[in-house]
């Protein structure tokens, strides 16, 4: 009797993330306006980010305080360059 395979969850994530990076990629023709399409691009890209270090850095298994400088450090990097992006388009 033939088995189906499960996907482990670092396949899943993998693939969620190619997902994502197509989106980033096919995202121009949406109509948006630049400051949209950065600011979009920039949260998917924080997304993302976050799913590296949770599931490849393996910081989910980590204690709450690794957790939580982890994703101290990608919130702080995200308002820094959105901030720098909107000072400078403004």
């Amino acid at each position: 009797m033939m088995s189906i395979l499960k996907p482990r969850p670092c396949t899943v994530i993998w693939l969620l993330l190619m997902v994502l990076t197509l989106i980033t990629y096919s995202a121009a023709p949406f109509g948006l306006s630049s400051q949209q399409l950065v600011l979009a691009v920039l949260l998917i890209a924080l997304l993302k980010a976050q799913l590296v270090v949770d599931f490849f850095m393996g910081v989910r298994h980590a204690r709450a305080g690794w957790r939580l400088l982890m994703g101290g450090y990608l919130l702080l990097l995200g308002a820094l360059i959105t901030s720098a992006f909107l000072l400078t388009t403004a």
